[in-house]
């Protein structure tokens, strides 16, 4: 029986996910080969495409039998960027995380596999981070492990989008209450995109911790 080719496609300004990638417990993960440079891959059975912020093109696609990415909304709803922080924005605590056999269109394709992450709300940035990651992984383990018995499925109803985030999604308002704004809080990077207010045109860097972590 051949064995199964499995492929990671990183991406270098998503490199966070490398720590937990590290750390699974899946070995079969652990087998397949990383690429940074999605040029070199080439005849695989299964390319798992992590983090990935560039458009895939469709010569590329072809290369593969499987190109698979897991989007953390439930398709064809949350399309686009940062779904996990948007949603929560949302105040939501369960999240559909959406695997699908990817084509040339944002996060178009058919369904593979759908998992749910369940939230307490208290989850902070680089916790939110870990639990992505290891949801991701475990979807990618179970394909593997069913792999060749994937059946796909048609993404079905209307298509919402979220843009893109930038530091300015970070500002906090001083006339509200924190606990208004958790959410927000929960979901900035206290390095890169620090949560931050401006009171008599001077601005304020707001850094938050877990005192149980």
């Amino acid at each position: 029986m051949k064995k199964t080719s499995i492929a990671l496609l990183l991406d270098s300004n998503n490199a966070w996910i490398i720590d937990v990638l590290k750390k699974t417990k899946y070995k079969n993960i652990l087998k397949a080969k990383i690429f940074w440079d999605l040029k070199k891959i080439n005849n695989y059975d299964l390319v798992f495409i992590i983090n990935y912020t560039k458009i895939i093109p469709k010569e590329i696609l072809k290369k593969n039998r499987f190109n698979l990415v897991v989007h953390s909304s439930n398709l064809p709803r949350g399309k686009g960027f940062a779904p996990l922080q948007w949603q929560i924005l949302e105040n939501k605590k369960k999240i559909v995380f959406t695997m699908i056999n990817i084509n040339e269109k944002i996060d178009h394709g058919d369904i593979v596999l759908q998992s749910n992450l369940l939230l307490n709300g208290l989850e902070l940035y680089e916790e939110l981070r870990v639990l992505q990651a290891n949801k991701i992984l475990k979807m990618i383990n179970h394909i593997i492990n069913i792999f060749p018995n994937i059946k796909l499925k048609k993404q079905k109803g209307k298509s919402t989008f979220y843009k893109k985030r930038n530091k300015l999604d970070s500002k906090m308002n001083i006339n509200k209450s924190i606990k208004s704004q958790f959410n927000k809080l929960r979901i900035v990077n206290n390095e890169q995109w620090p949560a931050f207010f401006y009171y008599k045109n001077k601005k304020f860097i707001i850094k938050i911790f877990d005192n149980d972590k």
